[in-house]
This record gives structure tokens, sequence and C-alpha cells, in this order.
């Protein structure tokens, strides 16, 4: 492919030729967030557009805020990987992916840019207009594949995008004394709150047993929405956080 006309306007376009067809046709209903974890955003664009790496994105967002789209919003990119989201483990055949310039752990996981993060937001709202992706539907590459993935890590701007009407989120609840659920536990309540977190969205078994899986899925939850403290520790912030999200979830349709 030479080139394709942007889906978002004002993008730049710069073709991966890392892609394929979504499977059975489907169309996203899901936008992934990903920060590049590279030393400089030319260096992650050229890899992402590389047929060697095996990775692309459908855009990318530079810290001063310009636009690259590599793949077809229609298209499949590969930026997810192995993960999975609500029992579905084909993540990038209903997701758009959007790699965010920040280099994480290379530089101490520096903040988003100002102008970064409003143009990720232009993009983001742009993307659900578009394909009619709901707010609980924006998530982080964590999200999908806790243990593996991290980014776009605790200090991605989730409660400001939230204000601009991109997310679901609420308030997370001060983290206090009180009850928690760790490592070890088991039995009947550490079932409900692994029921909880898989009835978000989380892929993880419900066993009674608060596992190293369990553990992994409480960091995925806390650097989403309870990032003041990311420790895999279901304390009691974590799980009222968890329990009003779940509460403010739109109803499903019957």
């Amino acid at each position: 492919m030479s080139g394709f006309a942007p889906d978002h306007a004002g993008s730049e376009v710069r073709v991966s030729p890392n892609f394929g067809p979504r499977a059975e046709g489907r169309k996203p209903d899901c936008i992934i967030m990903h920060y590049t974890g590279m030393e400089t955003g030319p260096a992650a664009e050229a890899w992402l557009c590389a047929p060697e790496s095996e990775v692309s994105s459908h855009y990318l967002v530079h810290e001063d805020g310009r636009v690259v789209q590599m793949v077809r919003e229609a298209d499949r990119a590969w930026h997810a990987g192995k993960g999975s989201w609500r029992g579905v483990s084909d993540v990038n055949s209903f997701s758009i992916g959007i790699e965010i310039v920040n280099p994480g752990p290379l530089e101490g996981f520096p903040p988003f840019p100002d102008a970064q993060v409003e143009a990720v937001a232009a993009l983001a709202r742009d993307i659900c207009a578009r394909w009619s992706v709901s707010p609980e539907r924006i998530l982080a590459h964590s999200d999908v594949a806790p243990g593996r993935k991290i980014d776009p890590g605790e200090r991605f701007p989730w409660a400001w995008l939230a204000e601009e009407g991109i997310g679901h989120y609420v308030q997370p609840s001060p983290v206090r004394g009180g009850r928690f659920l760790a490592m070890g536990d088991s039995g009947e309540p550490v079932e409900a709150f692994q029921s909880m977190l898989s009835l978000y969205g989380y892929g993880l078994e419900i066993n009674g047993l608060f596992d190293e899986q369990t553990r992994l899925a409480v960091e995925a939850f806390q650097r989403h929405f309870r990032p003041a403290r990311v420790d895999g520790v279901a304390d009691q912030s974590t799980i009222e956080t968890l329990h009003r999200l779940l509460k403010a979830l739109p109803a499903s349709p019957i």
C-alpha cells in the first residue's frame, strides 16, 4: 500500500506494512492506549513502520501533539499482542491502537505534555464518534495484558481525559487502612472480588485463590483506576473503586 486518506483529519500518513484484516469482519469497538517506551518519537515511528518489527499501531501521537496514522482504522494493526478483555482474546481485531510517545521506565516515567494529551483527547473523541466506542471500552494496554504490559502507566492522565468525556472513570476512593485481600488469601471474599474484576473485563480465573494472576490483574486495575498506590493488594480503596465503577457501567441490553 502506497498511502491512504487519513481517518482523523490533520493526521500525517506514514504507512506501516504490519497489518491485516480484522477477524470475522469485526468492526473496532475499543481503543487501547499505549506508550512507546522508546528513547525518541522518531525511533518509535520508524520501528512501528519497519517490516522486521512485526508491530504497528493505528496512530502515533508525538510529544508536540503531531498525529501520525500508520494503519487504516478499518484494518487490524499489530499493537496489543497476547491478551484479552471480557473473554475475547483477539484484542487486535476489536480495537484501535494509539501509541503515545513517552519513554516510560527508560527515563523514570516522565509526564505527558499538555499538547500531546490534548491531541490524544481529540483523536479519541473522533474515533469514538466514528465507531460508536463506549466510554468503558477505552482501555490501557495493561488492562488487556496484565503482568505482560504496564503502559501507558500510572502517570497517564485518565482523570483529565474523563473530564473531557473520554473513558470510564470514577474518583478513586482514598488509600487508607482497613481489611484487604492479598497473595495467599482464599475463600468466598476472594472469589467475590475475582468475579468483580472479571465482570469489569479483566481476564483471570475465578478460583477463590488470591494467586499471581489475581495480583497482576489488581496491579493493572490500580494503574488505570487507583494510581496512588500500585501494589497488587486488594485494599479497601481498590475494592470500593472497583465496586463504584461497576455500578457506573451502562445497563447491558436485554
